[in-house]
């Protein structure tokens, strides 16, 4: 196994990313009067995995912006982290 095998395993064990393929926004009732809770279904790799998100109400709309204007969005499912590259201007 020559070092660029060797490095792209490494990477790979340490990153676990899927790219987003869908995703659904929800508002979810927690209680009757009582505020609720806005989620963000993730599809990865076309149905491979899922993800749900709970998402403050001050984070909602920035979030599904940046979901709109991103051409290609990958999520690390080991660090909870949502990427966004190649922002359409």
């Amino acid at each position: 196994m020559d070092q660029n095998d060797q490095q792209s395993q490494s990477l790979q064990r340490r990153y676990n990313i899927r790219e987003v393929t869908q995703y659904q926004a929800s508002w979810v009732e927690q209680e009757r009067g009582e505020e609720g809770k806005f989620t963000v279904q993730l599809i990865l790799d076309n149905g491979v995995e899922e993800y749900i998100l709970d998402v403050d109400s001050d984070d909602m709309e920035p979030m599904l912006r940046l979901l709109e204007r991103s051409k290609h969005t990958t999520f690390d499912l080991d660090r909870k982290v949502l990427m966004f590259s190649n922002l359409k201007a």
